[in-house]
């Protein structure tokens, strides 16, 4: 059997793997435009501040390495046609300029997200920037490194956003956040949650701007200036971090899409056509706190679908579970971690949920030192099924929003939640653990309505 696989990042890379460790007598050719695979791209702001000492260690695979478990790997490659009916894809080797016309048997699309560029007026100059592979970081890194970049606007709050907000500060730079929402994270936090960010970025020095429409930029000999409809901004870098969309114009007409263009999958990770399969940023996700599909490329959800095709290869075997798009951000001692549906966005959904925000301390005050954790919880009203939690800290939460996914994926109740068994010891926790007693609060709530 050929198969046949378009792009190999982070769901390309695990594809390959699994179908290699899960199958035997399969033939893998792999079509990379690019010069690299396996580019960790979450690791751009840790190198722009510094904390990551060599880019090059956010690589964990290589075309060597891949060719060595058994694939062929084709880098500088790009696939220009796929037609799924005749099994074919058309190629151009981006080096010599040859073209040519591959059979498979199976194909699968790894082809990715790019960023979205809006069409503002003056976006064009060259000093506005992207922030996705190991291209835009050597740049930003060079950037962050010349001491003539004294002024720097990000463009965009959600987690590359504000990570590079923070990698920059770092640096000693200038740095504004533009974002046309009300606050900064406003996807992935309530407001609670948000305001203690943009304090957090204010107190650093960060000139927070949002509520802010970008209109246009003007190129000047020394400056970009970046005009909003409320205030102009000088800058002598933009960084644009707002947003993804998924890159399937190849299947355009050819398989089943949602409206911004992801691909439709089945539990199997199979397309509407059987012999396709699909994985990563170029995909819908099967999202468990609506039951509905969505778009939310992250990396866990890619290399999870794509280890999930090597199993299902020859036949469906293991189902895709789904994600609760459960996450975590550290800006400067600030830890965040959220797993599901933030109240707003239920409400936004017409979805009939409710929601408790409180702070406890992680552990007993009579310890020598604690933290308090802000924390939320939202749940259906009706079923009292919980459908998000998210978590803030200077002590590390992240681990708690996992359990929080577990939850929300076994569509627990309150009830599971405030009473399931988890250990006390006065190093790490209470009697009841910080989750319990969110979930204990939130019963309370319901039970004085």
């Amino acid at each position: 059997m050929k198969v046949i696989i378009i792009g190999s990042t982070h769901a390309g890379t695990a594809t390959i793997k699994s179908i290699l460790k899960h199958n035997n007598g399969v033939e893998i050719d792999v079509y990379e435009k690019n010069d690299n695979v396996s580019f960790l791209s979450c690791g751009i702001a840790l190198t722009v501040q510094g904390e990551v000492k060599e880019i090059n260690d956010l690589f964990y695979s290589s075309p060597a390495i891949l060719e060595e478990a058994g694939a062929n790997i084709h880098m500088n490659h790009e696939v220009t046609a796929v037609d799924t009916i005749n099994k074919t894809v058309s190629v151009t080797n981006l080096v010599t300029g040859v073209s040519s016309v591959e059979s498979y048997d199976k194909l699968v699309a790894t082809t990715g997200s790019w960023p979205i560029i809006p069409p503002i007026a003056g976006i064009e100059d060259q000093r506005i920037v992207l922030s996705k592979n190991y291209t835009h970081a050597k740049a930003l890194i060079n950037y962050a490194n010349d001491d003539r970049i004294k002024r720097v606007v990000i463009i965009g709050g959600g987690y590359i956003g504000t990570e590079l907000v923070e990698a920059f500060n770092v640096k000693g730079r200038e740095v504004t956040l533009i974002d046309n929402q009300p606050t900064v994270l406003n996807r992935y936090f309530d407001h609670e949650f948000t305001e203690n960010v943009a304090e957090l970025f204010q107190s650093h020095g960060v000139a927070v701007a949002t509520g802010k429409m970008v209109e246009s930029f003007e190129s000047q000999d020394d400056a970009v200036i970046v005009k909003t409809n409320d205030g102009n901004f000088s800058a002598d870098l933009v960084v644009m971090s707002v947003g993804f969309k998924p890159n399937t114009g190849l299947f355009a007409g050819q398989l089943g899409m949602t409206g911004n263009g992801a691909l439709l999958v089945n539990d199997y990770m199979q397309t509407s056509n059987p012999d396709v399969f699909a994985a990563g940023d170029s995909v819908a996700v099967h999202y468990n706190p609506t039951g509905e599909n969505a778009y939310i490329p992250l990396a866990t959800n890619a290399v999870r679908q794509g280890t999930l095709i090597g199993y299902n290869l020859m036949s469906p075997k293991v189902k895709y579970m789904g994600t609760q798009s459960t996450s975590g951000l550290k800006l400067y001692d600030l830890n965040m971690a959220s797993s599901g549906l933030t109240a707003a966005h239920a409400q936004e959904l017409g979805i009939d949920a409710d929601s408790i925000t409180m702070t406890d301390n992680f552990r007993p005050e009579f310890m020598s030192s604690t933290e308090p954790v802000l924390m939320s919880i939202t749940w259906e009203r009706q079923t009292h099924r919980i459908l998000g939690v998210q978590l803030q800290s200077k002590y590390d939460i992240a681990q708690s929003a996992n359990a929080a996914s577990i939850a929300i994926q076994n569509r627990m109740t309150l009830t599971d939640l405030a009473f399931v068994d988890m250990l006390f010891q006065p190093w790490f926790d209470r009697p009841f653990n910080y989750l319990n007693l969110l979930a204990q609060a939130a019963l309370d709530k319901v039970e004085s309505e």
